[in-house]
């Protein structure tokens, strides 16, 4: 791996790491800006705790060594419920304004797991 790839893992994987563990944090305290969303949204109540552990646990899975599988499964999991944040938002006829954050967390989802270095890979052998 070269050091400008290096470079670009670390930023976009600490930049996600924030986002993801603000948000989460966000939600598992119910905010009440982040409440009358999900409620906007036509989301219950109980969703905000659920993604906000997600979240959490996903930062945690990316940022320790080693465990490559349950980090592919947190990359998943982080474009998945990102998407479905874009999709959510489209559906419910929200501005642009609201497409930025869920689409800043997919672009830094998409680019940490791309640069990520070759022991936070599953590697394939093939005979």
């Amino acid at each position: 791996m070269t050091k400008t790839n290096k470079i670009i893992y670390w930023i976009a994987t600490i930049w996600l790491a924030l986002g993801m563990t603000s948000t989460g944090i966000v939600q598992l305290i119910k905010m009440k800006e982040e409440a009358a969303m999900m409620t906007h949204l036509g989301y219950p109540l109980y969703m905000l705790t659920l993604l906000g552990v997600w979240k959490i646990l996903g930062v945690v899975a990316i940022l320790v060594p080693k465990f490559p599988l349950l980090k592919e499964w947190a990359y998943a999991g982080f474009f998945f419920v990102m998407s479905g944040a874009v999709f959510s938002h489209l559906a419910a006829g929200d501005g642009a304004i609201d497409f930025f954050g869920p689409v800043l967390l997919l672009i830094l989802t998409f680019v940490s797991w791309y640069f990520r270095p070759a022991d936070r890979k599953i590697i394939s052998v093939h005979q």
